[in-house]
Formats: C-alpha cells, sequence, structure tokens
C-alpha cells in the first residue's frame, strides 16, 4: 500500500490536533483529533474555502445541542432527533458531507452526559473541536502543499501513452479481448480521475501577478491535451466495438484505415513531447507539419470496397466521423502549443516519471 501526500497530511494533522488540545488543557483531546480528519482537504484553496464552513458548521451543531439539552435532556433518541434537525439544517445551507459530519461529531461531543457546568462543557468541547479544524488547515498549508500541475501532466501522459498503444495493438487485431475490455474500463475511470485533478489545478491561487498569465495558457493547454485524450479514448472504444466488422473487410481498407490512422496517432505523440519541451528548438518548425490524416481517402476507399453493400457501408461510417474529430481536436491543440510556445519559450509543461 502507497503513503499518498494526503494520507501523511492527515496523520500530521491528527497529531498536531491531539498535541495542541492536550496543552490547551482540555479534557477530551480526542475531539480535537477528528475534527482534524474531516477539515483535511486536498489542496490549498479548498483549505481556505471550507475552514469558515466548518467552523460555522460546529457553531450550528453545539448551539442547537446547548438548546436541546437545556429543553428537552440528552436522551439517545433526543441525541437522534437533533442530528437529523443538524443535517437538515447543513443540507439546506448546502454544506459539504465532511462539513457535515463535523457538525455531527460537535452534537454527539456537547451531548454527552457530564457532570461538569454545561456550558463550559459545551465550550470546552467547541473549542477542542476547533483547534482540530485549525491545526489542519496549518497542515494542509504548511506541510506538501500539492503540485498538481506535475500530477495532472503524468495522469495525463500515462493514459494517453496507454490510450494510443492499445490503439496500434488493436487496429491490427493483436489486442486479446477480455483484457482491452478491462483496459477501457481502467481508462475511463483514469480520464475521470484526470478531470478531477485538472479542477484542483484550477482551483489553485496564483498570487504573483507575473505568473497569472502563465497559469492561464496553462490551463487552456491542459484542458485540450484532456480533450485530445478523451477523444483518443473514444476511437479506442469504436474500434473496439466494431473489431468483429473490421476484421471481415478486405485488406485493401485495412491497410488505408491502419495507415490513416498511424497518421494521427504520431501527431498526437509529437505534441504530447513538444509540450514536455522534449523536441529540439530547431526542430519546432518541423514538429508543426503534422502528418494529416486523408479522411476523405478513408471514406472514399470504404464506398468503393462496399458499393454493393449499403448496410455494411454505414456500419463503418461512424469510425470515419470519430477519426475526423479526434484529428480536428489535435490541430487545435497544435495551434495552442504554438501559441504558448511563441510567448512563453522556456516555459514547458513538466512530467514526473513516478507513481502517485
Amino acid at each position: 500500500m502507497k503513503l499518498g501526500a494526503r494520507m501523511l497530511k492527515t496523520g500530521l494533522a491528527v497529531a498536531v490536533a491531539l498535541y495542541a488540545a492536550e496543552m490547551l488543557g482540555f479534557s477530551s483531546p480526542v475531539f480535537a483529533g477528528i475534527a482534524a480528519v474531516f477539515a483535511i482537504q486536498p489542496s490549498i484553496y479548498r483549505s481556505f474555502q471550507t475552514i469558515v464552513e466548518q467552523i460555522q458548521a460546529n457553531i450550528i451543531g453545539v448551539l442547537i445541542a446547548i438548546i436541546v439539552v437545556f429543553t428537552l435532556g440528552n436522551d439517545p433518541f433526543v441525541i437522534g432527533f437533533t442530528t437529523i434537525l443538524v443535517i437538515g439544517i447543513c443540507m439546506k445551507l448546502k454544506m459539504s458531507e465532511s462539513t457535515i459530519s463535523l457538525a455531527i461529531v460537535a452534537i454527539i461531543a456537547v451531548m454527552e452526559s457530564t457532570d461538569m457546568n454545561f456550558l463550559n462543557f459545551a465550550l470546552m468541547r467547541f473549542s477542542a473541536l476547533t483547534s482540530g479544524i485549525l491545526s489542519a488547515f496549518l497542515v494542509n498549508l504548511l506541510f506538501l502543499p500539492p503540485k498538481y500541475e506535475t500530477k495532472l501532466f503524468q495522469k495525463i501522459d500515462r493514459s494517453t501513452g496507454d490510450i494510443l498503444q492499445w490503439l496500434r495493438v488493436t487496429t491490427r487485431h493483436l489486442s486479446d479481448e477480455p483484457a482491452l475490455k478491462g483496459e477501457i474500463t481502467r481508462l475511463h475511470d483514469e480520464i475521470r480521475i484526470i478531470d478531477n485533478t485538472y479542477k484542483l489545478f484550477l482551483e489553485e491561487r496564483t498570487y504573483l501577478k507575473k505568473y497569472r498569465l502563465i497559469k492561464a495558457r496553462k490551463l487552456i493547454i491542459f484542458r485540450q491535451l484532456i480533450v485530445t485524450t478523451k477523444e483518443s479514448y473514444d476511437v479506442l472504444k469504436t474500434f473496439h466495438q466494431l473489431n468483429e466488422k473490421i476484421s471481415t473487410i478486405p485488406h485493401s481498407f485495412q491497410s488505408v484505415l491502419v495507415e490513416e490512422l498511424d497518421k494521427v496517432i504520431h501527431s498526437h505523440e509529437k505534441l504530447l513531447l513538444s509540450s514536455m519541451g522534449r523536441i529540439k528548438k530547431q526542430n519546432t518548425e518541423m514538429l508543426h507539419q503534422l502528418s494529416e490524416p486523408d479522411i476523405p481517402k478513408l471514406i472514399d476507399t470504404l464506398i468503393h470496397v462496399y458499393q454493393e453493400d449499403e448496410d455494411k457501408k454505414l456500419v463503418l461510417l461512424p469510425l470515419a466521423a470519430q477519426l475526423m474529430e479526434y484529428q480536428r481536436e489535435l490541430l487545435h491543440l497544435q495551434l495552442l502549443l504554438k501559441s504558448y510556445q511563441q510567448y512563453h519559450q522556456d516555459e514547458h509543461l513538466e512530467v514526473v516519471h513516478k507513481d502517485t
């Protein structure tokens, strides 16, 4: 099992929260540790965004718990009713699930039976929970700040490489059917993770003005890289769905199909290498002279092969359309990269080859 940065930060936040609660003399520091677990966020921006919401939920939970204890007592059924009430209020305020969970912890912490003065007891529990929230915020801010740019490009590079590899194998009818089916499912999950990582990178704030324009252009590049990765994935899925039909068509058409797809794959690979700065600057012009697939030639060949059979002719037209869309997105990526490299010659996207 791998220990990710968020796992390490959660453990550290719990430790810091417990130490802080003990130093402040709280009778139950464990509640500070529990609050720290719910307060850890995947990015610094989300920490800023949620700290106020979490303190609000803590206040709501504690205040309602105090009112209920003074009016109805702290019977288990009363605690259950209070929990339902607070969940409803938090949902009405559109709070997140982790924030609602923190409010529930606040209710249970405050409505526990005690021999102490109840208001002092409630204040101590509220303070313990708040110290846990603040401890998690400080850990998130200072310890292993996430670098989502590197993570994002690593995931795009790895997933795209896998897709293009499978495309080469599949078009030559060398792929193992069960293995490819499993890979398509895995790649779908990877693309969903890429989308989520892009959102986290988008949320990261750039505080120095001179880096804001670079960040904005990088976001555009990343968005288009993701679009082209999705297009290549859609082509792979289409090949998988039509695999049996493609294997029965004449060899002449299969050759044209493989030839045109190889051009698209080669273009995609060169653009990825360009975005990483792995192609020599003197070859920049060569890079942008991409080999465009001849989709009209592909369609003409298809029509010629199936001139007598309308049904078969129509079966593979969606594949040709998919290839055309894939190439269109690659040309758009090429244009964006050319513009980016023109204004930021010394800047390129970075990828670190390691597991995350």
